[in-house]
């Protein structure tokens, strides 16, 4: 059994543990020794996958499973009951084994008691469907020039399409989970965005009010939202505007007013890289600045670590920009680098206030 799958039965074990207080029928048969009591969540995912070769190891094997579950179980408390938002998208999303990934490490989050809402994007879905029904689009500063046109297919694609399949993978993991527009109950009221040159971007919206009530009412029965960044205009006349917005700006936003604990941004990097190409495992605001200052982070690091500010600045504790192609990334960083002690093989830099 590989590393991961068997962590997942590990977080089943303590999701049972967590909730009845109850000793675990452990096997007396085929066990393996994994870690001790005493080891870090580090120690825990390298050992997970290594077979026991001795008869002392064979003996120890039900108490280091019994401890070794206590210990995954531990690491989840002092989430449990917070709110942690992830943005999903890139490659992430587009590869059927990490997207499988994905959806139970939500599920397996979920069932240890931590708030999880996905908020995803869908780039690359999008810009299929506009070359097969021929509409034309451009990107501006980042933000992809949006007629209405454009945000039609949007629609279709991440709500109709993109957001079921989240939520319904998350389902089939063993969570529980509902897709939602942003344009549902007011989720996300926006008002036209103008890029900072001027440049009218078209229906691309700025964020400006979160349905948190309709947020939290699902936390609070145990269901992750999974949110599609259309929002939609404020007031009866603009209602009917549908707006197309970043997911990485929405995920901030829905952070910072839910009060998260964390938000966590699935990219395509290992994190943010000094000029050694090494891993930044933590950082703080003013850190990030510095970096940028001195051009340690340049070209497309500068809008992800600014969304990840962004959020801390509306009050979210820690923000996380971890590399979504590592299997099980979220479970990972959630569990094993919630301190910030990424490695080349998780990845992950936590940036902070201080």
């Amino acid at each position: 059994m590989t590393v991961l799958p068997l962590l997942l039965v590990l977080l089943m074990m303590a999701c049972f543990v967590a909730a009845t207080s109850a000793f675990v029928v452990l096997p007396q048969r085929n066990t393996r020794t994994i870690v001790s009591s005493s080891s870090s969540s580090s120690s825990l995912l390298k050992a997970a996958g290594e077979s026991s070769t001795t008869a002392d190891e064979e003996q120890d094997s039900t108490a280091t499973f019994a401890n070794t579950v206590l210990s995954v179980s531990s690491m989840a408390k002092d989430l449990q009951g917070k709110i942690v938002v992830v943005k999903y998208g890139g490659n992430a999303m587009t590869s059927p084994e990490l997207a499988q990934g994905f959806c139970q490490d939500v599920a397996a989050l979920s069932n240890l008691g931590i708030k999880l809402v996905v908020v995803h994007g869908g780039g690359p879905q999008i810009s299929k469907m506009l070359e097969t029904v021929g509409v034309s689009t451009t990107f501006e500063g980042g933000f992809r020039v949006s007629s209405k046109e454009v945000v039609d297919v949007a629609e279709m694609v991440l709500c109709g399409s993109v957001n079921k399949q989240i939520a319904n993978g998350i389902c089939a993991s063993g969570g529980t989970a509902v897709g939602l527009s942003g344009r549902d109950a007011d989720l996300l009221q926006c008002t036209k965005q103008i890029n900072a040159d001027g440049f009218d971007l078209g229906f691309v919206g700025q964020v400006e009010t979160v349905n948190t009530n309709l947020l939290n009412s699902l936390l609070d029965l145990g269901i992750t939202p999974v949110v599609s960044p259309i929002g939609t205009g404020i007031g009866p006349e603009e209602s009917t505007i549908a707006y197309n917005v970043n997911a990485d700006v929405a995920a901030g936003r829905i952070a910072g007013e839910l009060g998260a604990a964390y938000v966590l941004f699935l990219t395509d990097i290992a994190g943010v890289l000094d000029k050694e190409m090494k891993l930044l495992p933590q950082l703080s605001i003013d850190d990030v600045s510095n970096l940028i200052d001195d051009e340690t982070i340049t070209g497309g690091m500068i809008p992800k670590v600014s969304y990840a500010t962004s959020a801390l600045e509306l009050g979210v504790g820690g923000a996380f920009i971890t590399d979504g192609r590592v299997p099980h990334a979220l479970l990972k960083q959630i569990l094993q680098n919630k301190q910030g002690d990424g490695d080349e093989t998780t990845g992950g830099t936590l940036i902070t206030t201080e």
